[in-house]
């Protein structure tokens, strides 16, 4: 019987593959060269890329990509299908409503929430909650 890969390749640029392993809390795929705390939960059908971080009891929901170099700060949640920024930073205790965009090098701020569905465009500070405009 043949072995089964425990890791999924993905080809970004051609003839240079991104290999990414199954997280051990929530088996979603980590690349190589991203860092999780073993405490994160990365939902099966998130994705962290390389030069990520997540800290310590983070939660990244279904569907959502940290991209390049960006940073999840302890005990953050991320929702359902939201996309981190290349090089963003989300702050401890933060929360990211599902279908949210953080745009590129953005900064958010600890313990600061996001409602669902924002927009943030790159290289913003967002230093206060924000909320979906009516």
């Amino acid at each position: 019987m043949p072995r089964r890969r425990k890791y999924v390749e993905i080809e970004e640029v051609p003839g240079q593959p991104l290999r990414y392993y199954p997280h051990e809390r929530g088996g979603g795929m980590v690349a190589v060269g991203a860092t999780v705390a073993p405490t994160a939960f990365v939902h099966s059908r998130a994705y962290v890329d390389p030069g990520a971080q997540v800290g310590e009891d983070a939660h990244i929901g279904d569907g959502s990509w940290i991209d390049r170099d960006a940073v999840v700060g302890e005990r953050a949640s991320i929702g359902t299908a939201v996309h981190i920024g290349p090089g963003a930073v989300v702050g401890h205790d933060a929360r990211i409503g599902s279908r949210a965009k953080i745009g590129r090098e953005v900064y958010v701020a600890p313990g600061v929430k996001i409602d669902a569905d924002v927009v943030v465009p790159d290289r913003v500070q967002v230093k206060e909650d924000l909320e979906l405009a009516a």
